[in-house]
């Protein structure tokens, strides 16, 4: 059920009731903020596995921090949605009402090294790798509701970018606050590397997957996309698709029209994942395959002939494309530069 913000002492804050759901759910949460310790993370600390965006980018996937500044606020109710979805009706977060962006952080650190401790005394974890994930050098501006409502997004980029250690801050954004992305390219706070989802290649899908609230989602979608074009930093379109919602060939053709409008630098295509809070909405049907994914994104690169395959992750069922023509290099963190190299991940 949604609620309205509770607001205590002046200030924002998730109500008892929804945080002791997160908290349950291994979430850490601070006033209206939220953190968690990714699946892969956990995975590359056992020395098992990392994940697609240190394959592709070079992320070093033991020091990443996935945190939101809106934990439980989102202009959108999607289908696919696999972060807990009992969002807030209210989709104006006033300044004076919500935490700043050193509290944020530094409480969160402290949400985070809590939830880490159990990998402290197990024995998979060399003790050196378990101290390199205590000090985040990526931190994922993701983790669930929409980050761009947080009205000091700005700040706490530019604070999350002066930390000693930060090698990279990639947001993630639904393109439903385009003022925002401007005001981050106008106050010179871009992130390294900034994401939008795009589930729809015309208006009909797009109401269907997203669920959106707004009355103009789709024009303010858009403006966002015009965004990207533009944009000085890095971007990325990240498409997820379900099988029949999304993934008809009859509309890769609009995927890819509006692709060019926003002219990213890289392209991933990737399958809903039957994980999370998405079980109650949707089957594992609705999965597709690493091999359906292949097909799919060879069909869009027909429309797209200036875009080339870049890499695949398997387990993720995902394939990435990069842009010949807006060329950037792939790796913002060189492999052989992490210490995960030395572990041979």
């Amino acid at each position: 059920m949604e609620k309205e913000a509770l607001i205590k002492e002046g200030k924002i804050r998730i109500d008892e009731e929804l945080a002791k759901k997160l908290k349950h759910a291994q979430y850490g949460v601070f006033g209206h903020s939220t953190v968690d310790i990714c699946h892969y993370t956990k995975k590359a600390l056992k020395k098992e596995k990392v994940c697609y965006k240190r394959k592709f980018f070079g992320i070093e996937t033991h020091r990443c921090m996935e945190f939101s500044p809106a934990g439980l606020f989102c202009h959108n109710r999607c289908t696919y949605c696999w972060r807990p979805t009992n969002f807030y009706k209210t989709l104006r977060l006033e300044e004076d009402k919500v935490d700043n962006p050193k509290e944020i952080v530094e409480n969160l650190l402290k949400e985070r090294n809590k939830l880490l401790t159990g990998f402290k005394g197990n024995e998979k974890v060399d003790k050196e790798f378990y101290k390199e994930a205590l000090i985040p050098t990526h931190f994922a501006i993701s983790l669930s509701g929409e980050p761009t409502l947080y009205p000091m997004l700005p700040e706490l980029i530019k604070y999350l970018k002066s930390l000693p250690h930060t090698k990279s801050v990639f947001l993630v954004t639904n393109g439903q606050e385009p003022e925002m992305l401007e005001r981050l390219e106008r106050e010179d706070v871009l992130p390294t590397q900034l994401y939008l989802s795009m589930n729809a290649g015309k208006l009909e899908t797009f109401k269907r997957v997203n669920c959106p609230l707004m009355k103009d989602a789709w024009e303010r979608f858009n403006r966002s996309l015009e965004f990207l074009a533009k944009t000085k930093t890095r971007t990325v379109v990240r498409i997820t698709l379900i099988k029949g919602f999304n993934d008809s060939k009859d509309e890769i053709k609009e995927f890819a029209e509006l692709i060019k409008k926003g002219n990213p630098h890289f392209i991933e295509v990737k399958s809903y994942m039957h994980v999370g809070y998405s079980k109650s909405r949707l089957t594992e049907k609705e999965m597709l395959t690493i091999e359906e994914i292949k097909e799919w994104t060879k069909e869009l690169q027909k429309f797209l002939p200036n875009f080339e395959f870049m890499d695949e992750d398997e387990d993720a069922r995902i394939v990435i494309l990069q842009n010949k023509e807006r060329y950037v290099d792939r790796w913002i963190v060189k492999p052989e530069e992490s210490s995960l190299f030395k572990l041979g991940l």
